[in-house]
């Protein structure tokens, strides 16, 4: 394939999966809105069908956001190096199949063991949903698992065929000047993103054979423990590598609007070296339950969680900072995305610290406190990032529309999520489909009138979207087959 080719190639593949991203992203708020819903009694769902949807829900935003950013960084890394065009393709396939397979197991096959699936409860529905669903549910996360390894997989081998392993880490900016510079997103792609990701899920993909193989033969048994820990450091791992994917554009693409390079030094080398580490150990957060376990991981898991709020947020926020100030910089719809992106990430981050300390989580561990922390980095975080990141692929125009989109986005994000932080300061459980039956008449009151706020908001939240896919949309046009010279310019 010659490099016009391979650049038209990978520009309709990134569009295509723009279109189902945003697609896959209206449908799960739209079930997100129906449990909220349900919950403020506006709605009356079995309870069969609300964990059903439960667990589309989360598996699906975890995938949407994680296929979403591994498109951004495949089309944005071949301006520096050659991510394989067909390969990409097959993962997309790979994906439908996992999703169609997903959604069938869950809203038709009502297996509803939550995204964390954990063991063994698949294996023991209580005639909830039938065994072929379970089957259907591993297969598909398989799928899915063993198409985003191979997604990870060629990006590293893209990058280290370019710039060598060591380099690709930064190394060489630590002995001096490097024999070949590497782009911040290169860098942070490389150490935040692949290195634990593509060990990650090897962990999450032995572990689902593990439950496919005791769905093959029901006489085996695992320990619950081993997969409960498998299952979170895949899963952990997985959101915050899509976070920090957003992060990366915003080093690739700030400077694009600022006009000054945001280069790697090597203080950004120690930051992001620094998290490769942290990322990984942080994961020990979602152990402190666990009383059998060792001493030391729950103390892995505090220490690590404030860690992880140093190095590279602290980079990241004062480089932003750098590149704004006084740089004349015209704030259209991607600048701003990521500038509120960033806000979201960081308030998100201060919300997990806060429940990652142990006396903390004891009393916050089963309430909406810990859905108001990941929603918060994700849909007022990531998502917003995402977006200003896809205005930017598909080169729309419709900055003031956009602009306008993105004001009743935030107002129906920061609307919805105050309403699972209150519920979560007022002991609201989280996984409950319903509050009716909460003895106490406080909690109660304030977990189902949080939850018709929370659904008022998400419906301002979509009409912001419709104005924001709109924008994104108008870019693409006849674009999808004129040359690609203009991508990498």
């Amino acid at each position: 394939m010659n490099d016009m080719s391979y650049r038209n190639s990978i520009r309709r593949l990134t569009y295509v999966w723009v279109v189902t991203v945003t697609a896959l992203f209206l449908v799960l708020v739209f079930l997100g809105w129906t449990m909220r819903s349900n919950q403020g009694t506006w709605l009356h769902i079995s309870p069969r069908f609300f964990y059903a949807i439960m667990t589309v829900h989360g598996l699906g935003m975890a995938g949407t956001a994680f296929v979403g950013a591994l498109a951004c960084a495949t089309y944005l890394l071949t301006r520096y190096v050659r991510p394989s065009a067909a390969l990409g393709w097959l993962i997309y396939y790979m994906t439908f199949v996992g999703v169609v397979g997903l959604v069938t197991a869950t809203l038709i096959g009502g297996f509803g063991a939550g995204w964390y699936v954990l063991y063994p409860l698949p294996f023991h529905p209580m005639g909830v949903w039938g065994n072929w669903a379970t089957g259907l549910a591993i297969i598909s996360l398989i799928v899915l698992g063993v198409a985003w390894l191979l997604a990870q997989l060629d990006l590293f081998r893209a990058i280290v065929s370019e710039y060598g392993f060591t380099n690709s880490l930064g190394w060489e900016y630590l002995g001096g000047t490097p024999k070949k510079e590497i782009p911040s997103l290169v860098l942070i792609l490389m150490l935040a993103v692949l290195i634990p990701g593509i060990i990650t899920t090897i962990v999450g993909a032995v572990m689902l054979v593990m439950y496919l193989a005791q769905w093959i033969n029901p006489a085996l048994s695992f320990s619950p423990l081993l997969l409960k820990n498998m299952v979170f450091i895949f899963g952990h791992t997985l959101v915050n590598i899509t976070m920090y994917m957003g992060v990366a554009f915003v080093y690739e693409l700030m400077p694009k609007f600022t006009g000054r390079p945001w280069k790697v030094n090597k203080i950004v080398v120690y930051s992001w070296n620094a998290t490769c580490i942290i990322v990984i150990l942080a994961v020990f957060h979602h152990l402190y339950m666990d009383f059998v376990q060792p001493l030391a991981l729950q103390v892995t898991g505090q220490s690590f969680s404030y860690l992880a709020a140093i190095p590279s947020t602290a980079v990241t926020i004062m480089g932003l900072i750098g590149q704004v100030y006084h740089s004349g910089l015209k704030w259209k719809f991607s600048p701003i995305c990521f500038y509120a992106g960033l806000t979201g990430w960081v308030i998100g981050g201060l919300a997990a610290v806060i429940d990652a300390t142990i006396m903390v989580n004891f009393t916050f561990h089963n309430t909406l406190w810990v859905p108001a922390h990941f929603h918060t980095y994700f849909l007022a975080g990531f998502f917003v990032v995402l977006w200003g990141t896809f205005f930017y692929v598909t080169g729309s125009k419709l900055d003031a529309v956009g602009n306008l989109g993105l004001i009743m986005v935030l107002i129906g994000a920061y609307g919805f999520l105050s309403m699972f932080y209150i519920s979560g300061v007022s002991s609201v459980p989280r996984r409950y489909a319903s509050y009716a039956s909460i003895p106490l008449d406080g909690v109660k009151w304030v977990g189902q009138h949080a939850a018709q706020g929370a659904a008022i908001s998400v419906l301002i939240l979509i009409l912001g979207l419709a104005f924001v896919f709109y924008a994104i949309y108008s870019g693409m046009g006849s674009s999808w087959f004129e040359p690609a010279d203009k991508d990498y310019a």
